[in-house]
């Protein structure tokens, strides 16, 4: 017997539509409150769109039956117009052979060959931070998080604006994109007024510079060991590389996926231990017992446990990655749901989260939910890079980048805040707003 979904009217959407803009979490909130965890959405002109916080629901389209689901063309299509046909928004077969291709660049021992480039390059940035004065952390962080993309991908040294061009080009292209999404009625608008145009050649010159960069190092003898020789050498399964183009659209995607989730992360994750100082001292305790060591990828998450652990529970609470979405390109079933082809689903990672029936006092900044001994309790539901076969292909750097950036941050500074509550402001990713810290030497 299938399950009659509750449905929001599009009349409640338009009538919601500036607040929806601004920030739509309060309003799904709501109506998962006053739902449950599945309702669907009259998005009018005959489209909709089903909403679940259900954890269940969500793996058994991530994971369970991948197969059967693809990003919709919200995740490819329309962010493909940015960033390329690449791993984050292509689909079936193509994203299949990417991911096989790309993978190995991300294993571990790959990953510790630029280890101490991802070291160095924080160090130099956390180095321009001047003590005890009030600053806003999430410009910062996010200056830090893309230098060190731009660094472990090409060994870059930016001696004119090249890499202040490419972040601003890709926060431009993500403003734009955002409404869109939450616009879609005036697309129509968008297109007329040039603004889709004005955001192409944007695109079009991220291109070219990293088309130029791509041509310099096929022509450079030297070896780096760095992100971009491990793409350059990596073959599909008939002996062929990647060309050009599709460089270009892999790492669009790293620079999008690799600066702007991390930043917000740090940010969020330096926030939270700014107001839970007995916190931030406990990651202290644990940074000081090994600074001074030279460590692997491994060793250093082995080592730096307790501050991994604010980490996730700073991404429990404020996900990067808060919402996904996926279509059935087949008919399904969940349990008594009947999900006809076609079918549109958005999953709240932000939601599911913070749900009561998964964690105990879900509003609650508490790192020890995550003590390795309780990973069974919390797998099903805890989805900071996702979940299944297209789980963040970047997540081991990422980690690693974060735990170097806090583990150099207390050791060196006491980290305050005088704000009392976080605020956010939903985009393409969930970034903080208002995020000022103080540091104090130590």
């Amino acid at each position: 017997m299938s399950k009659t979904i509750p449905e929001v009217s599009f009349l409640r959407v338009l009538r919601n539509a500036k607040r929806i803009l601004k920030n739509p979490l309060p309003f799904h909130n709501e109506n998962f409150e006053k739902h449950g965890d599945v309702f669907e959405v009259n998005l009018g002109f005959g489209k909709s769109a089903i909403f679940t916080r259900d954890a269940g629901f969500a793996k058994h389209m991530l994971q369970h039956q991948h197969r059967s689901y693809h990003k919709s063309s919200l995740q490819t299509k329309d962010l493909g117009r940015y960033i390329g046909n690449g791993l984050l928004t292509s689909n079936g077969e193509y994203w299949l052979k990417q991911r096989r291709l790309i993978q190995p660049a991300f294993y571990k021992k790959k990953l510790d060959l630029i280890a101490g480039t991802i070291k160095e390059t924080i160090k130099e940035e956390l180095s321009k931070i001047t003590p005890n004065q009030t600053v806003d952390i999430h410009p910062f962080m996010s200056d830090l998080a893309f230098k060190v993309v731009a660094k472990s991908l090409f060994s870059y040294t930016d001696t004119g604006n090249t890499i202040s061009r490419l972040q601003y080009i890709t926060e431009t292209a993500q403003n734009s994109l955002i409404k869109e999404i939450r616009q879609p009625y005036k697309r129509w608008w968008f297109y007329l007024s040039g603004q889709m145009k004005s955001s192409k050649m944007l695109t079009n010159e991220a291109r070219d510079i990293l088309n130029t960069i791509i041509e310099q190092r096929r022509n450079d003898t030297a070896t780096y060991d760095d992100l971009l020789d491990m793409l350059l050498a990596s073959k599909y399964d008939d002996g062929t590389s990647m060309n050009n183009e599709q460089l270009i659209d892999e790492i669009l995607i790293l620079f999008v996926a690799g600066h702007e989730t991390t930043s917000n992360a740090l940010t969020f994750s330096l926030l939270l231990l700014g107001m839970h100082p007995e916190i931030q001292e406990k990651a202290y305790d644990e940074v000081m017992k090994s600074k001074d060591e030279d460590l692997s990828i491994m060793d250093q998450f082995a080592k730096s446990q307790y501050t991994k652990q604010c980490i996730e529970e700073a991404m429990r609470l404020y996900p990067p990655v808060y919402f996904s979405d996926r279509v059935a390109i087949e008919s399904d079933t969940y349990k008594d749901l009947q999900l006809p082809k076609g079918t549109t689903v958005l999953i709240s990672f932000f939601e599911i989260h913070r749900h009561l029936d998964f964690w105990k006092e879900p509003l609650v900044f508490n790192p020890d939910r995550f003590n390795p001994e309780n990973k069974k309790e919390y797998a099903d539901w805890y989805f900071p890079f996702g979940a299944g076969p297209r789980m963040c292909v970047g997540s081991n750097f990422a980690m690693y980048e974060m735990i170097v950036v806090v583990s150099e941050l207390i050791q060196q500074y006491t980290i305050t805040t005088t704000s009392e509550e976080i605020q956010v402001n939903p985009l393409i990713t969930l970034k903080p707003q208002g995020s000022t810290l103080k540091f104090t030497q130590r």
